[in-house]
């Protein structure tokens, strides 16, 4: 049986890790580096950087942040925000990232996911999507939309089909967020996560709602996905990966527990 994975998240602004509800509301939660090191040393099985207004400011990854970051880990890292072209994923793996996530770049022009593909693998590719459901839909979910630029603009582009399209084009994986539970700790949008999940053969990272162990243990069920991501319950103490995978196990989820 394939384990399933705990991602930490960490949401960068300005150098400095922040959190909030729905994508707005946003408050300080420390330092990247420190954070990063204290998650995997609780047992994350994976850390991601998204640097969140890098695209919105029009610029490019804080290199400088990614590099401190990474020298603190000795678990997989993986790097979004500002990611345009090729060239700038390399300079991202140079600093010290495994992996890269891109997103506004990708739906902007999707040739790019095949580009850093054929320079660093399909593995190293994480195609993020930000996913709001269509709530005036008959069908809220097959009709949930795409947003980009930190979720401030919707693309007219269904979630279903761009996950089909990025897999296509050669990701590796899908880092799934739902913008209507993000923040919540009301639990993940597991009917979405799954959805997606059924509809492509690539990971799926499910984001947005963690609160408890029991919420993991959904998503990972009914939601069907691979992995699951969460950044509040980590940075305020609510839990650590130790102890949630501890009582995933308990609750009969196949995961790499911590030394």
């Amino acid at each position: 049986m394939l384990t399933k994975r705990i991602i930490a998240c960490l949401d960068v602004r300005d150098g400095r890790v922040v959190k909030g509800i729905q994508f707005v509301d946003i408050i300080d939660a420390g330092d990247p580096a420190e954070l990063a090191h204290r998650h995997a040393a609780a047992g994350a099985d994976e850390i991601v950087l998204l640097d969140i207004t890098a695209t919105h400011e029009g610029r490019g990854t804080l290199l400088d942040t990614v590099k401190r970051t990474a020298a603190e880990l000795f678990v997989p890292f993986t790097v979004g925000g500002g990611i345009r072209s090729a060239e700038d994923a390399a300079a991202v793996f140079d600093a010290g990232a495994d992996k890269v996530s891109i997103n506004s770049s990708a739906i902007a022009r999707p040739e790019l996911i095949g580009e850093i593909g054929a320079s660093f693998g399909a593995q190293a590719v994480i195609v993020a999507i930000d996913a709001r459901r269509a709530e005036n839909s008959a069908d809220p979910v097959g009709d949930a939309e795409v947003f980009v630029a930190g979720g401030r603009k919707p693309t007219g582009r269904k979630v279903i089909e761009w996950a089909r399209e990025a897999e296509q084009r050669g990701a590796g994986e899908i880092l799934l967020t739902s913008m209507n539970t993000d923040g919540m700790r009301s639990g993940f949008d597991c009917e979405l996560t799954a959805r997606v999940s059924q509809a492509v053969q690539i990971p799926v990272i499910a984001s947005g709602g963690a609160g408890s162990a029991a919420h993991f243990a959904d998503v990972f069920g009914r939601g069907k996905a691979d992995a699951a991501l969460a950044a509040s319950i980590f940075h305020f103490g609510v839990t650590d990966s130790r102890e949630l995978k501890a009582e995933l196990q308990r609750a009969g989820v196949a995961v790499r527990l911590p030394c």
